[in-house]
């Protein structure tokens, strides 16, 4: 293969993405899952980076895909220290960080340690691009009426950011001159406020703030919660569990499956209903409430993630916002198309990757 090649790695909490692309065609693209029994065996999510890593070559051993061919690595970002979008090289104060969990622990860590590893074995730069911290939020925007407690930006900011820019780019727009609403439903929801090539605000989607989703239990009452969390019923980890991993669908119907929710609410589960009708109404109010802080001109609104293939959830999420502004649809995640699109820049010369500090 003469072409550059770049090999993509997006680990989750009980899988691997792996994929290999060059500049205008996918070479492969598998998911590698890890049962649960197996990962048990690790006592945290960063002790599994060789097991991790050790699955990706041989995947790629049984893809005929040499590591002499690649040009470099793009992995997805893990909790790292907050700072505007990028590419950014990945260093070893990257990989410190990461490894010590100094700002988190997530899956998604494990994405620059194991790349780390394999451009030191073969030789080949290794970049992130848009991890989760990404935080480019007005002061005004992170102002709670709490001294000492801000709002964070932790997003979907690798899909958020491709899409708006692909978006501009099939409008023969540029992305730094539009205002968009840009709305990632999935697991967790994020909305976006995109102001000229800005995500000048937008919730918590990891930690559950924002719309109830499938597994997040959005924003909530402030006294009720104090009020369960000094209740002893829970311990610190459970009620950090309950807001994200068992909140949403799964606190009320349990099941973090979209699609089945929405099946069973179409063919007359009155409960099922309900809490999808609810999920879509606070989708709904924060599209509406993130317009206001575009004053109104807000060019797009602009739908992706999983639950974007529903035609249900999307259409009924339209009949409140519709007359905000335009509504487009880029279902899916699209994490390993964004990571390789990102990486092929800097190998173009479009942008010079950042240095991570």
């Amino acid at each position: 293969m003469s072409e550059e090649l770049i090999l993509v790695i997006n680990p989750g909490s009980t899988s691997t993405k792996v994929a290999v692309f060059g500049e205008n065609k996918e070479i492969f693209k598998t998911n590698i899952s890890h049962s649960a029994e197996k990962l048990k065996e690790y006592k945290s999510i960063v002790d599994q980076y060789i097991f991790r890593k050790d699955a990706i070559i041989k995947i790629m051993n049984e893809n005929n895909v040499n590591f002499d061919s690649i040009k470099c690595i793009a992995a997805r970002g893990g909790l790292l220290k907050p700072g505007p979008s990028g590419v950014y090289a990945v260093n070893e104060k990257m990989v410190s960080d990461l490894k010590n969990c100094k700002y988190g622990e997530h899956a998604s860590n494990l994405g620059a340690i194991i790349a780390y590893d394999l451009s030191k074995d073969y030789n080949i730069p290794a970049f992130i691009a848009d991890p989760v911290t990404v935080d480019e939020m007005d002061k005004l925007a992170k102002f709670t009426g709490l001294k000492g407690l801000e709002r964070r930006s932790i997003f979907h900011a690798l899909n958020q950011k491709y899409i708006a820019r692909k978006f501009s780019k099939e409008n023969n727009k540029k992305y730094e001159d539009l205002n968009l609403i840009v709305v990632h439903m999935g697991g967790g929801i994020s909305i976006g406020v995109h102001k000229n090539g800005r995500v000048i605000d937008v919730n918590n989607a990891l930690n559950g703030d924002g719309p109830y989703s499938p597994e997040r239990a959005g924003t909530l009452p402030t006294l009720s919660l104090a009020g369960i969390c000094f209740s002893n019923k829970y311990t610190k980890s459970e009620m950090l569990k309950n807001l994200a991993g068992k909140g949403g669908f799964v606190s009320h119907l349990g099941t973090n499956d979209a699609k089945e929710v929405e099946n069973s609410a179409l063919n007359g589960d009155s409960k099922a209903k309900l809490i999808i009708d609810g999920m879509i109404y606070q989708i709904s109010k924060g599209i509406g409430e993130a317009s206001t802080v575009l004053g109104g001109k807000v060019d797009a609104i602009i739908f992706t993630g999983g639950i974007a293939k529903s035609e249900f959830i999307t259409s009924e999420i339209k009949s409140y916002v519709d007359y905000i502004a335009p509504i487009f649809v880029y279902p899916g995640e699209n994490e390993m198309e964004a990571l390789s699109e990102n990486v092929f820049r800097v190998l173009k010369g479009e942008i010079k990757p950042s240095i991570y500090e």
